[in-house]
């Protein structure tokens, strides 16, 4: 598989990227939250922009909906927890 990467700085790529996205990050603040992506020399940030687009948002449906943004947790990226510990 071909990557290509977003982030030079921490080395993320745009799969990882639009994976976030598909977890409620809608912002490129939200994707740097997530995987630090556009916090160094600043130049992917356009690129995440372009990414993210100016389509649905999950977190933006989730507010509406009167759960906070930041602290909900989409389904399939929740932690899964061992019942073993």
């Amino acid at each position: 598989m071909n990557r290509v990467y977003v982030c030079n700085c921490f080395g993320v790529t745009e799969e990882q990227v639009k994976k976030h996205a598909d977890g409620g990050a809608c912002t490129p603040r939200q994707i740097a939250s997530a995987c630090k992506a556009g916090t160094d020399c600043g130049s992917c940030v356009r690129r995440i922009q372009a990414l993210l687009g100016r389509g649905a948002c999950p977190r933006r449906e989730l507010v509406e909906q009167g759960v906070p943004a930041l602290t909900a947790v989409v389904p399939e990226f929740a932690p899964v927890l061992d019942d073993a510990a």
